[in-house]
């Protein structure tokens, strides 16, 4: 009665309430305290898994790395060669000899045939980067060498005693034809062996591609296109009257394959049509060779 009296029984009732209502925050505060525990717990166990995986994964990568040094071979020796220098090289890989079916020529073109993956094993890459090639190797490891033929042949594989060069494939022989056909010059030279017997040669009047003027750009080159196609037909009437046993087209490479012709290359040769054709054909029989 006295705390009534004395207004102390609503206060006492007060602070009950304020204390439940303490005990549910600390409660509160207390399980989202051991959450944040648990979640410290779990955040430093995924840290410690993902130092774990990175570690694995720089240990694969290093040995993904190493297997690929063993791989990444490269060419023991590279050269580009033609006329004496040319004879020098097909002569010295004629005349390596082993026992009968112990050295290996093939013609790849493109897929690396068994037989060569077999014998170079790992340095089988190589072969394709320099594909289209003729391959001469022995079983014996002594000599292994790519040759890039101006002239290829049909891909073959072939086991003898000595390699097999024929020099029609790399050398100029006997009596054809080499033109050189660009987008407004011409020239075709008839030889026999690397000896010139006949020449023609002329210049088609093409806009090039900086003489637009005032033309929309459309028909700026609409008419290039018509006169690239006139000059192509003079090409090919000019190539029609050619007496030769074989016919060899280069020059721009979006040209030569409108041409009927036993090989097509292109080649970077420019100026006047005489002085385009020989740096042309210079070019065309200039054969890179690859040691394995």
């Amino acid at each position: 009665m006295l705390d009534d009296l004395l207004g102390r029984t609503a206060l006492k009732e007060r602070i009950a309430e304020l204390e439940d209502e303490r005990d549910r925050l600390q409660a509160q505060l207390d399980a989202e305290s051991e959450r944040r525990a648990d979640a410290a717990s779990a955040r430093q166990e995924a840290e410690e898994r993902v130092n774990r995986l990175e570690d694995r994964i720089a240990d694969l990568k290093g040995k993904v790395d190493a297997e690929h040094e063993t791989v990444d071979v490269a060419f023991r020796h590279r050269e580009t060669v033609r006329g004496s220098r040319l004879a020098e090289i097909r002569g010295r890989l004629t005349s390596f000899e082993g026992s009968a079916e112990t050295v290996l020529t093939a013609f790849v073109d493109d897929e690396v045939p068994d037989d060569v993956r077999e014998l170079l094993g790992d340095r089988t890459p190589l072969v394709s980067r320099a594909a289209p090639c003729l391959v001469c190797a022995d079983d014996a490891g002594l000599l292994a060498v790519a040759i890039r033929p101006p002239v290829a042949p049909d891909p073959f594989v072939e086991w003898n005693a000595t390699p097999r060069i024929d020099r029609e494939w790399i050398a100029p022989t006997g009596r054809f034809a080499l033109a050189l056909v660009r987008s407004d010059v011409f020239a075709v030279g008839v030889y026999e062996g690397d000896e010139r017997v006949d020449y023609e040669g002329f210049e088609s009047d093409v806009k090039s591609d900086h003489s637009k003027g005032g033309f929309s750009q459309s028909r700026f080159e609409r008419l290039r296109d018509e006169q690239i196609a006139d000059h192509v037909e003079k090409c090919e009437d000019a190539l029609a009257a050619i007496d030769a046993d074989r016919l060899y087209v280069v020059g721009d490479r979006r040209l030569v394959s409108e041409f009927d012709a036993d090989v097509t290359a292109a080649v970077d040769a420019t100026g006047k049509p005489r002085a385009a054709l020989e740096d042309a054909f210079e070019d065309f029989w200039t054969v890179p060779v690859y040691g394995l």
